[in-house]
């Protein structure tokens, strides 16, 4: 199954939370919208951002998509072998 951010087949692949945990657990609030990303993208995300601007701005798959620094990212981590764990950069 491709990963929903760069559209890569890998053998494996994470749930990420569109809105963190952190803002929907404590006050028992609905989990939210999950998207299934690759282990490489899920570090990325989090790697890059806060989880207080993944839940105020970044939260919908277009949205990570269309921001300039994940789309540096997804270029370069479609050119990588989807078998390799591949280095988070910031």
């Amino acid at each position: 199954m491709p990963c929903q951010l760069c559209s890569r087949d890998v053998p494996q692949l994470t749930e990420h939370h569109l809105v963190p945990r952190q803002f929907t657990k404590r006050k028992k609030l609905d989990p939210g919208e999950t998207i299934e990303i690759c282990p490489a993208c899920h570090r990325q995300i989090h790697t890059l951002f806060s989880n207080r601007q993944l839940a105020q701005e970044l939260n919908t798959l277009d949205r990570l998509q269309q921001h300039p620094e994940m789309q540096n990212f997804l270029v370069w981590v479609r050119k990588q072998d989807p078998e390799r764990r591949v280095r988070v950069r910031r």
